[in-house]
């Protein structure tokens, strides 16, 4: 099997973006609020379309600074109440925040409290701040201010700002992370440096956002690939008109911190009488542009994250999850990307083998083009037919070899429809893996399929029909990357 082909430096990366830090920590006095947008851990985007980019990269890079630095992490009150849920990890947002903070913890990275945005005395809110309260978290509340991000009088003053709670920090770098994008981290960062002027404290705020590249073309794949990821939130990338005014340079931002700006600048203004910043351009710390040393194989990746955003938005819409604008969008951001449904090629692999066996069935892509199917049968799911075909595929095994017996299957079978209530017997890849592994203590293929997991990483799938969550849940653990046609098996 051929490696996956790998477009970004990592290295480079790291060197340069940790540099790059350190250089904007020194340009302020007392303190810097640095804004990670984008995932500081696990950023599973970001790796799918830069190929060699690593899902803890930045984090990796943190971790050089963790004596001068304390973490806040920041989750919009309105995410909670709605249950938002992480695409990749399929976690809600209140439960990563609690994951976050158990992974800075573990690794030594102090995180010094949560701040409830938009808050609004909103039950789900309470009842998540009485949960990380009694975790030993300290929680603070800011909250909704009329009129922004327009009136900057009332912003900038004690009706505004002046309402929020002040955090508490005591480190001289503060970084603002959250578990996805519209949480509010630059308006905490904001409120923050207006209450330590009134303290009489230096303060300064950068933004570390991976996306959109602002040194790539405004219409790259990598860049329409970020606005496919946040097609609920509405971004649009565009050219930062301050820079472009200041510099004469075309840079790529999006539209809210181009909206933000002068609410920065007046903020700067009010602190040191000028600002250090002539555009939202200016106000970033990202490298990664710097690090794609082969932007052909970053040009397809972009491309598939972009048909994959794509089907799974049909199926969200499809669950009345989102709007019929956002599918409309993702329609617009495939044609500005030059993509259509069709290129995907395990979909026309997986509708074929559908057509042939009259019943639900799935097709796997591999890093070399091997395309592989799964069908639906008395005792799999096609799924999970699939999976199994693809470690026999992995460990050189033969496609009749039987790796379970059924009668191993059955009785799992038998107990989901006769004690569990069921009315699907065929068993879920979950339950397929299992059976598997207890196979695998007495069969010499079982454990050769077994040994094979890892191999599913990065392994692009289709099925003809909207999973479960169970199956949804597995596929994203085994790091293999999952669309579906939007309609329910019968």
């Amino acid at each position: 099997m051929s490696e996956l082909k790998i477009g970004f430096d990592n290295e480079k990366y790291l060197k340069m973006q940790s540099e790059h830090i350190r250089e904007r920590i020194a340009q302020f006095g007392d303190k810097l609020y640095l804004e990670f947008g984008g995932k500081l851990f696990d950023d599973f985007h970001a790796s799918r379309v830069l190929p060699g980019f690593k899902p803890d990269s930045k984090l990796q890079m943190l971790l050089q600074l963790k004596d001068d630095a304390e973490i806040v992490i920041v989750i919009n009150s309105d995410d909670i109440e709605k249950n938002k849920v992480r695409g990749d990890l399929g976690i809600t947002y209140d439960i990563d925040v609690i994951r976050l903070y158990n992974v800075f913890t573990k690794i030594d990275l102090y995180v010094s409290s949560v701040v409830l945005t938009r808050y609004d005395n909103q039950p789900t809110a309470n009842a998540f701040q009485s949960r990380l309260e009694s975790l030993g978290i300290k929680v603070y509340h800011h909250y909704t201010i009329p009129g922004y991000p327009s009136d900057l009088d009332r912003i900038i003053s004690d009706e505004g700002y002046g309402k929020n709670d002040y955090i508490e920090t005591s480190r001289k770098l503060v970084v603002i992370t959250a578990p996805g994008p519209g949480s509010g981290k630059m308006a905490t960062c904001l409120s923050q440096l207006y209450h330590e002027h009134k303290r009489g404290i230096d303060a300064g705020y950068a933004k570390f956002e991976t996306f959109p590249i602002w040194n790539l073309p405004l219409r790259h794949p990598v860049n329409i690939a970020y606005e496919a990821a946040t097609a609920d939130l509405n971004d649009v990338n565009m050219i930062d008109p301050f820079h472009l005014e200041a510099y004469g340079k075309t840079t790529v931002n999006y539209n809210r911190d181009v909206e933000i700006f002068p609410v920065l600048n007046a903020m700067f203004e009010n602190i040191i009488g000028e600002s250090p910043y002539k555009s939202p351009t200016d106000m970033g710390v990202n490298m990664a542009g710097n690090c794609i040393v082969d932007d052909d194989v970053v040009c397809k990746a972009a491309k598939d994250e972009i048909l994959r955003r794509y089907y799974i938005g049909l199926c969200d819409r499809k669950k009345g999850l989102i709007s019929k604008d956002e599918v409309l969008k993702l329609e617009l951001l495939l044609k500005q990307a030059n993509v259509k449904p069709g290129d995907r090629k395990v979909v026309a692999a997986a509708l074929k083998r559908e057509e042939e066996t009259g019943a639900p069935a799935a097709a796997m892509e591999l890093p070399d083009g091997t395309i592989l199917t799964g069908r639906t049968s008395e005792l799999l799911g096609a799924v999970s037919a699939l999976l199994l075909n693809a470690l026999k595929h992995f460990a050189g095994l033969a496609d009749d070899v039987l790796l379970m017996s059924p009668n191993v299957i059955e009785p799992i079978m038998n107990l989901k429809v006769q004690h569990l209530g069921n009315n699907n017997p065929r068993i879920h890849t979950d339950e397929t893996l299992l059976a598997l592994s207890i196979c695998a203590n007495t069969d010499e293929n079982a454990k050769k399929a077994m040994d094979q997991i890892s191999s599913l990483r990065g392994c692009e799938v289709h099925s003809t029909v909207i999973l479960s969550p169970v199956d949804e849940r597995i596929f994203k653990r085994l790091g293999i990357n999952l669309t579906c046609e939007p309609k329910y098996s019968n």
